[in-house]
């Protein structure tokens, strides 16, 4: 594999709290070789979510997952089943494809989040799912009158009405903070994402999936009409492979994806449970699902057992000294948000990698110039939704049928490829640097 972080950030998940939240699953290596209609490579929510989805249509699928069962961002991220997907603002969406172009994406938000939703309904996932819906907190005065003209567009581009919060009436609702008003959109909820992504585990392999941990493919090729994927064990061949490697995918698997994505790391803290006093000192007893309106947003929210989860994004390296000094930022800028809570014990630290594109957004499809190769990819920290969305999408793609849910252009553009190649990462430092200028 050839991938452009150090390789801490591939590492041991280390103290995530959602696994021990889960019992441990054990996906057999692929051990023999094998040949199957379709292949999965990449174990998280688009890969699962399409296992299922082809299992359930009776196509014979194989997933290979590169480490152990929620191993990447989907075991490791904040739990927000809500709209995004695009980094790209509704601006640049209207000018690329139009105003039907734009209300097609916003419906395709809308209708990943229904497509979670009917997942865990379907399999009877017990996922803690909680929260009505969605509250952007506004960061500055400014950000506060962004957000009022922002509720104006719901109805027409959602079809729902958002709720305003005016400053003075934060603490009612138990939302109190450095905030300057704050806007609910009534779509989406938190869940547990491990519970979730065990359930769908379950799913597809109860309609005959297979799923296979520890089998990293080393090699992908296509050679008589057939994909062939080597792991260390052996090697699985198929007539259609879908790549959902999203955010830890491999410059050369394939050479397509040189340069089409950029990880960047998220990092997250949860701390040991409140006690009812703690949460009344801090004015937040709120279980609402919530974020600020920074670029380099802080995203947080009251679990079921009264821990506060609170992330943002993490560092440009993975480097000891690189996570040394981001534990540090998480903790002040946490206190700073927070400061009845500062000397509330931290129990559980991780990062991960969410994946962004050139483009700003997400690509679903078939892979140019690559016959039976498929990818679903660039949710830009929004993977719970959009990736459940993606994997149901490729699965319909994969066989060649008309897509059974919403499918916009945003989604069928393919990425363009960062510039600096190998070293885009480098570009990261001043885009943060802007977004923070920005923030101020």
């Amino acid at each position: 594999m050839q991938r452009i972080y150090e390789s801490a950030a591939y590492g041991p998940q280390g103290a995530c709290f959602w696994t021990g939240t889960v019992p441990p699953m054990d996906w057999s290596p692929l051990n023999a070789p094998r040949h199957v209609e379709v292949a999965v490579i990449g174990g998280g929510f688009t890969g699962l979510s399409a296992a299922l989805h082809l299992a359930q249509d009776g196509v014979e699928v194989a997933l290979l997952e590169a480490d152990h069962p929620g191993y990447g961002a989907s075991g490791r991220n904040g739990g927000f089943c809500c709209l995004g997907g695009a980094k790209a603002p509704h601006a640049l969406l209207r000018k690329r494809f139009g105003e039907e172009g734009l209300r097609a994406w916003c419906r395709t938000e809308r209708a990943a989040i229904d497509t979670a939703a009917g997942l865990i309904a379907d399999h009877d996932i017990a996922a803690d799912t909680h929260s009505e819906g969605e509250t952007l907190l506004a960061h500055t005065p400014r950000a506060w009158a962004s957000l009022q003209a922002s509720a104006e567009t719901m109805p027409t581009l959602y079809g729902v009405t958002a709720r305003l919060t005016p400053q003075e009436a934060l603490a009612a609702e138990g939302l109190a903070g450095p905030f300057h008003g704050a806007m609910t959109t009534p779509l989406g909820f938190a869940l547990n994402p491990r519970k979730y992504h065990a359930g769908l585990a379950r799913a597809a392999e109860a309609k005959g999936a297979l799923l296979h941990g520890h089998s990293p493919v080393t090699a992908l090729r296509r050679d008589g009409g057939k994909w062939h994927l080597t792991t260390p064990q052996a090697t699985l061949t198929a007539d259609r492979v879908i790549l959902a490697t999203n955010g830890y995918s491999s410059e050369d698997l394939p050479d397509w994806l040189r340069g089409r994505y950029m990880p960047v790391q998220s990092s997250v803290i949860v701390t040991e449970p409140l006690t009812e006093m703690q949460r009344a000192a801090a004015g937040w007893t709120s279980r609402q699902m919530s974020y600020d309106t920074r670029q380099l947003l802080h995203y947080f929210r009251l679990l079921p057992d009264n821990r506060f989860l609170f992330g943002m994004r993490g560092g440009l390296t993975a480097t000891p000294r690189a996570q040394k000094a981001i534990s540090a930022k998480i903790r002040r800028e946490f206190h700073a948000m927070f400061p009845a809570w500062k000397d509330v014990s931290i129990s559980h630290e991780w990062a991960g990698l969410v994946c962004l594109m050139a483009r700003l957004t997400p690509f679903v499809g078939a892979v140019p110039d690559h016959p039976g190769l498929f990818a679903g990819m660039g949710f830009h920290g929004n993977g719970v939704a959009m990736g459940s969305h993606a994997g149901l999408l490729l699965a319909d793609i994969v066989q060649g049928k008309s897509p059974r849910a919403s499918y916009p252009a945003v989604l069928q553009t393919p990425p363009s490829r960062f510039p600096l190649g190998r070293l885009r990462r480098a570009l990261l430092a001043p885009a943060y640097w802007g977004a923070a200028l920005f923030d101020l």
